[in-house]
This record gives structure tokens, C-alpha cells and sequence, in this order.
């Protein structure tokens, strides 16, 4: 990664790929490259940046707090996802932080020239606009389920999201499953996650293996008809 210039790190962005030399050169002239440990804050909620983050590489994970220091966790970033965009558009402070949950390495671009790509690239505007709505749909799902499926049906929910289809067809969770996790995930307690995870795993829904991964079955969520 260290190799690689700030112009390289760009074109490899999807959101970049329509940009032009001219445009792409002009925000590598803007950008640096930054370290987090792994529990840095990349952003803080409430705080102003004034720049765009792009993972690239690790794993950072979106969080909001209230004033009791309460935590909700609103989403896992990738590498090559973006963050910050909101209070560039709209000028207004951070409203959830994104912590570093390993080692990442992130991207900063400047305001003026991001803002300057945007008017003169439609197609980046775009590309942002459908970052934007795709979490907007994601914020949507996640307030219906807190709203209408009980405590087994968000669980169910969160563990499918989280899964990837293993070659032979199987859902998987690869990473072993924080129970303190999976509960900020749902807006339930730490007790009430583990008693429904035992139950999943009694009826077959869900098989914690030796290595920590966490095979599901697909036929049926518990609690649906």
C-alpha cells in the first residue's frame, strides 16, 4: 500500500473511476493518507471535518452514542466506502462516529477540491447521490425492524446481513459473532441476544463451528410464518 501514490489510491476507488486525469490529479495533489489504530476515531459525532475518508484498508464501524453514553451500531465499512460526504453537503457537524474496529488505512480529501470534482463531474455526483440514498435505504430497513419484529426476528435479520455465501451455497458468518456486538446492532441487551442465539442453535438455524464461524440455514427466519 505504502508503494502506491495518492493518484493510484484514487483510481482504484469505484466511486473514482470516472474521473479524468485532470480531475483525479487535482485531488491527489489534495489528499494524505492516514493511520488509525485499531478503536481510533476516523470521525467523532458532533465534530466538523470538512473533508472526505475513504477506507482503504480494515474495517471501521459507523456508531452513534446519547447523552448516557448509550451505543448503537449503524453499520461496518469496507474498504473502498466512503464517509464524511454528509456534512460536506450539507455543512452540518458529524451525526455518528466511524471507529476503527482493526488497523485502517484511510484516504482524506479536502473539501475544495472534492466540492470542485463534484460540480464539474456529473457522473461523481451521481456515484455520491447513490452512496447516499443506498444508506438511507439501509437506515430505512434497520428503523422498521427495530419497529415492527420482535427481539428474534432482529437478530435473524442482523445475522443474515451480515453472512456471505460460501462455495457451496451456505450462509456464513466467517468472523466469530460479538454478542455485545450483534446487541448495539438490534437495540437489545447483551443477556436477551444470547438467550435467542442458544435458541437459534437449538431448533438448527444457526451452527457456531470450531474455528468461530457461524453457519445459518436459509429455508425460514425464526418468528415468520
Amino acid at each position: 500500500m505504502s508503494l502506491l501514490s495518492h493518484l493510484d489510491l484514487i483510481r482504484r476507488i469505484p466511486i473514482f473511476s470516472m474521473l479524468t486525469e485532470a480531475e483525479a490529479t487535482l485531488l491527489s495533489q489534495r489528499a494524505s493518507k492516514l493511520r488509525y489504530k485499531r478503536g481510533d476515531h476516523v470521525l467523532t459525532q458532533g465534530d466538523r471535518s470538512h473533508a472526505l475518508f475513504i477506507l482503504l484498508t480494515g474495517k471501521a464501524r459507523v456508531v452513534v452514542q446519547d447523552t448516557r453514553q448509550r451505543e448503537v451500531i449503524l453499520s461496518d465499512l469496507k474498504p473502498g466506502e466512503c464517509v464524511g460526504e454528509m456534512s460536506l453537503i450539507d455543512n452540518q457537524p458529524h451525526s455518528a462516529s466511524v471507529r476503527a474496529d482493526t488497523v485502517c488505512d484511510v484516504l482524506v480529501l479536502e473539501s475544495p477540491a472534492f466540492a470542485r470534482c463534484m460540480a464539474e463531474n456529473s457522473a461523481l455526483a451521481y456515484g455520491v447521490m447513490r452512496g447516499l440514498v443506498n444508506r438511507l435505504r439501509k437506515a430505512d430497513q434497520k428503523i422498521q425492524s427495530l419497529a415492527l419484529s420482535d427481539v428474534y426476528g432482529r437478530v435473524a435479520a442482523a445475522l443474515m446481513d451480515m453472512a456471505d455465501t460460501s462455495p457451496e451455497g451456505r450462509l456464513v458468518i466467517r468472523e466469530r459473532v460479538s454478542r455485545q456486538d450483534l446487541a448495539k446492532m438490534i437495540g437489545a441487551s447483551r443477556e436477551m441476544v444470547s438467550r435467542v442465539m442458544k435458541e437459534f442453535e437449538s431448533i438448527g438455524f444457526v451452527e457456531v463451528d470450531a474455528q468461530g464461524r457461524t453457519w445459518m440455514r436459509q429455508e425460514r427466519r425464526p418468528g415468520t410464518a
